[in-house]
């Protein structure tokens, strides 16, 4: 896959919509992902905006496929700079494919008004990940108006649809 920076996909898109986006950085996530996603390379722009703003999330290269309130669908590409020595996906790159979809699927909904970190992390390991994985969150969500915590699961599949992982994650939520 061809890598582009956030300056050159900005520019496709613009050219694409003939108008001026926004700056990147003053978009919520749930306002980029809307400006992006329909574009011609829209979601690797969206990809590329996350390795900005999450870099160690964006180390394993994930492309968000759908998002929307309470739900995300993520996409890892099996390749050798996300395995282990067992010729696998490894352990660490499924847990953070898993807590990316998860907060995608929370903060999505409560779009720029809470900020959340996770306090745990439960990772449970069904089966070696090999291949294309999808990493699916689907969550309710409520507003946050007082902090509190929020536990979200993701689970990850492979090709065949056989589940290798979910992912439960404790997030520390708090209103802006």
């Amino acid at each position: 896959m061809t890598m582009y920076s956030v300056a050159t996909l900005k520019g496709l898109a613009q050219g694409a919509l003939g108008a001026t986006l926004p700056s990147l950085s003053s978009l919520t996530m749930a306002q980029a992902w809307a400006a992006l996603s329909p574009l011609p390379l829209g979601k690797q722009a969206f990809a590329q905006m996350i390795k900005i703003k999450i870099p160690y999330t964006g180390t394993i290269g994930a492309v968000v496929d759908e998002l929307w309130d309470g739900h995300s669908k993520v996409v890892l590409r099996d390749r050798r700079s996300v395995r282990n020595h067992l010729d696998c996906v490894h352990a660490v790159a499924l847990a953070n494919l898993g807590e990316f979809c998860s907060g995608l699927a929370m903060f999505h909904a409560i779009d720029g008004k809470a900020k959340g970190i996770v306090t745990e992390l439960n990772v449970k390991y069904l089966k070696k990940a090999r291949g294309t994985l999808i990493a699916i969150c689907d969550t309710e969500t409520a507003a946050v108006t007082e902090p509190r915590t929020q536990i979200v699961q993701a689970i990850i599949r492979d090709k065949a649809g056989d589940v290798v992982c979910t992912v439960q994650a404790a997030w520390q939520l708090k209103p802006i």
